[in-house]
């Protein structure tokens, strides 16, 4: 069993192995985990970990430009999260390596990661100025059958994305080179689909990749036989996806 002990970052949503991170860094427990990234020496990756943080707990309030409240005394890196903030997030999450992150003038930070790694939350550790986590490293196992699962889902998707977008928006399939390798592709639908944290979650948490092609699937076709029964949408408000916010 690998472990490695990181950064810990919860998120109100999951990330994915090979899917790009935005974040605008605002709160100052995660402003001192950026400045301890930017000490990582040259060459090294900086790393971090993501969790999805479980329904009924959120981070503690702070918005861009206003007052700082979680720098104050009383106010830590569990903030938010209960006596136990093991017991707010998801188990299992996935590391993320920051390609930048950049200090604005007012000392919050604009950082762009990519997920790379799941890991299962092993514990936690709120005695510094960030939480921190040993984690353990997950193997991505094919499964059976991927490869044909991974096809069926990516025809499952063309259509589903057809149905979110209508039938005059462009598709999936049209100038766009899709993944070949089932565990690339089920991380990218996985990501890519409108899903609530919960389905993203148990699709994370899949025990290999054939078994998250089957539940993709299966999710695929549930959400488009719904989309075909809603009214039209212009396809810009069904697909933004705002920056994360910490």
């Amino acid at each position: 069993m690998t472990t490695v002990r990181l950064p810990l970052f919860p998120l109100n949503s999951v990330l994915f192995p090979g899917l790009v991170l935005p974040l605008n860094v605002f709160e100052e427990r995660y402003r001192a985990m950026m400045r301890e990234l930017l000490k990582t020496p040259e060459g090294e990756p900086r790393r971090f970990a993501v969790v999805a943080i479980r329904d009924g707990h959120e981070v503690a309030p702070s918005a861009p430009g206003m007052p700082d409240s979680t720098s104050r005394e009383d106010r830590g890196p569990t903030a938010g999260f209960g006596d136990d903030p093991a017991a707010a997030f998801h188990a299992v999450g996935c590391t993320a390596e920051a390609a930048t992150v950049r200090e604005r003038p007012d000392g919050s930070f604009e950082v762009l990661a990519t997920g790379t790694t799941r890991v299962r939350l092993r514990s936690v550790d709120a005695s510094g100025s960030f939480l921190t986590a040993e984690l353990e490293e997950l193997a991505e196992e094919p499964g059976d059958e991927a490869g044909a699962l991974a096809e069926g889902v990516l025809r499952a998707f063309r259509s589903y994305q057809k149905r979110l977008a209508g039938a005059r928006e462009r598709s999936l399939s049209t100038g766009t080179e899709l993944p070949d390798d089932p565990a690339v592709v089920s991380y990218l639908v996985a990501a890519a689909a409108m899903l609530d944290t919960p389905t993203k979650q148990r699709l994370l948490q899949a025990p290999d990749t054939a078994s998250r092609l089957r539940d993709e699937l299966r999710v695929l076709r549930a959400e488009t036989a719904v989309i075909r029964h809603l009214p039209s949408l212009p396809a810009v408000e069904l697909t933004r996806e705002p920056t994360s916010l910490n």
